[in-house]
């Protein structure tokens, strides 16, 4: 017991060390920043591509499916802001405009990428165009994730009312569309944890390594959002401070926790995989 306690202690020295070492706090800003800059168009992009296809609903499900993970405080007023902007009609598909909305989106992605290179202690080797190309596909991919989902959300009632009308077992567990669309947006974050740690880092790395970070940024996740919405509830002054202003720097200081969380998860990782080495060496 004691060999283990020892253990995650030299680990999460090592972890907050490195972070905090290696300008981590300030790699939290620019992934907030970044993050932040790349959200907005990348909704545009993927609602603009969505409403090309025929699928009208993918607004709704879009923004629910990002915000519904944010605290009601943060989400609320940027979610209603954000859907009036993705509900303008657009005719725009391949214009500049759409088209620099995907390459901003994909900044977001290398934001992603060069923090966990930070994190897993591995220099970038390769090229800018494969990093590039690389990026806008995760935006691609996201895009059709998102646009698979809506489409299955519209039958969702659908499906339902028939699964009840031929399982009469089934109607108790059949829940609500919120409890649903929680479920969603929570597996949708979990996969994305997962292909970002995986794939987007320089090197390579097996995929139960990647575990403890992604369970730890969760859970991290969940604290964080709490703590950080009681604290809006009850001590926080952000409108008498930045007046119409407040939803963006709440949304920029959230941004920034859920980043430095991120980060971390990266870093958790690497020193496990540094501890695990260093005892096969000494074994």
């Amino acid at each position: 017991m004691l060999r283990k306690i020892v253990a995650l202690k030299r680990v999460l020295y090592d972890a907050f060390g490195h972070f905090d070492a290696d300008d981590g706090w300030a790699m939290a800003s620019h992934l907030a920043i970044t993050a932040l800059m790349a959200l907005f168009p990348f909704l545009i992009f993927a609602t603009t591509l969505a409403s090309f296809l025929g699928a009208q609903a993918f607004a709704d499900t879009a923004v629910h499916l990002v915000f519904d993970t944010w605290p009601e405080q943060i989400a609320k007023p940027i979610a209603r802001e954000v859907l009036n902007v993705l509900t303008v009609q657009r005719s725009d598909l391949l214009t500049y405009g759409v088209l620099l909305a995907a390459f901003f989106a994909s900044n977001g992605i290398e934001a992603l990428r060069t923090s966990l290179n930070r994190a897993y202690r591995v220099s970038e080797t390769r090229g800018i165009i494969y990093r590039r190309v690389q990026s806008i596909a995760f935006v691609l991919i996201a895009t059709a994730g998102f646009l698979v989902i809506s489409v299955l959300v519209v039958f969702a009632p659908l499906l339902g009312r028939l699964a009840e009308a031929n399982f009469e077992w089934i109607k108790p567990y059949m829940g609500t569309i919120t409890l649903w669309r929680y479920i969603i947006a929570s597996a949708v974050i979990v996969g994305g944890l997962f292909a970002v740690h995986y794939w987007l880092p320089a090197g390579k790395r097996r995929f139960v390594s990647i575990i403890p970070g992604i369970i730890f940024t969760l859970i991290a996740w969940l604290i964080g959002s709490t703590i950080f919405a009681a604290y809006l509830d009850r001590f926080s002054s952000y409108v008498t401070t930045y007046a119409g202003l407040a939803s963006i720097m709440v949304a920029v200081v959230f941004l920034y926790i859920v980043s430095a969380i991120f980060i971390l998860g990266g870093e958790l990782n690497a020193a496990i995989s540094r501890y695990l080495e260093a005892r096969a060496r000494v074994g």
